[in-house]
This record gives structure tokens, sequence and C-alpha cells, in this order.
């Protein structure tokens, strides 16, 4: 009984709530960044380069059944060719950049938010010195 005792009080504590209830956030706002960048930031940056979609920006290693030339990625997927899919980096690079960059500037406002940290009060006797002090300056 004493695991099980362990294993609640592990599971109800506040920290491991609280890092479920981040990832399920996280997976939220990972699905809602991806579909940013996929049908926002993505089309705009093939606009700009003339058309290019890096979704289909692959390289043939090795044929399938049917021969190249494919017209799509997923054609050479279907036909069974081995491919290199550089236009899928590209854009997990894009999303890398846009999570980070937000998540950046969420840490940035949380730490503006922050109050300083109040200065320890100075004790007494420091300023009964202090007073000392300058009364014998003058």
């Amino acid at each position: 009984m004493g695991m099980m005792q362990e294993f609640k009080d592990f599971a109800v504590k506040g920290n491991a709530v609280d890092l479920a209830i981040g990832v399920v956030i996280g997976a939220a706002f990972g699905k809602i960044v991806d579909s940013l960048v996929t049908d926002l930031v993505m089309p705009l940056i093939a606009l700009v380069t003339g058309g290019v979609d890096f979704s289909n920006m692959y390289m043939v290693l090795k044929e399938g059944a049917v021969k190249a030339p494919y017209a799509t990625l997923d054609a050479a997927k279907k036909a069974g060719a081995v491919t290199w899919n550089y236009g899928s980096f590209i854009t997990a690079v894009v999303l890398f950049t846009i999570v980070a960059f937000v998540l950046f500037m969420i840490v940035k406002r949380l730490n503006a938010l922050k109050a300083p940290p109040a200065a320890p009060a100075t004790p007494d006797d420091v300023l009964l010195l202090r007073e000392i002090r300058d009364s014998l300056k003058k």
C-alpha cells in the first residue's frame, strides 16, 4: 500500500498537475502554430518567392515502380520512390522559428510584469550608526 500512497501523492501534487496542464496547452498551441505556418505563413512565402511550394520540394534518391518525374511528393511516395524531403525540413525550421519567437515574447512579457524584488529593510542598528556617522561629519 505504501507505493500506491506515494503514487497518489505524486499524481495530485501541484507540480504534476501543472505539468499535465502545460502539456495539454502546449499540444493545442502547437496545432495553432502549425496551422499558422502551413495555412498563413508558407503561402505568403510561396507568393513572395514566385509560387514555390516548400511541401513539394524533394529529391528522388531511388525511383519507385513508376519512373520519375513525379508531379508531387505524394505521387512519388505512392510510386514507392525513396525521397529526400528537404521542403518539409524548411517548413519545420520556419515552424520552430515562429514558435521560439512567440515563446520568447511571452516569457519577455511575463518577466516585465514581475515586480522587481523589494530591497531588504535596513536593520535599525545600521540606521543608527549612519545617523551617528552623519552627526560626526557635521
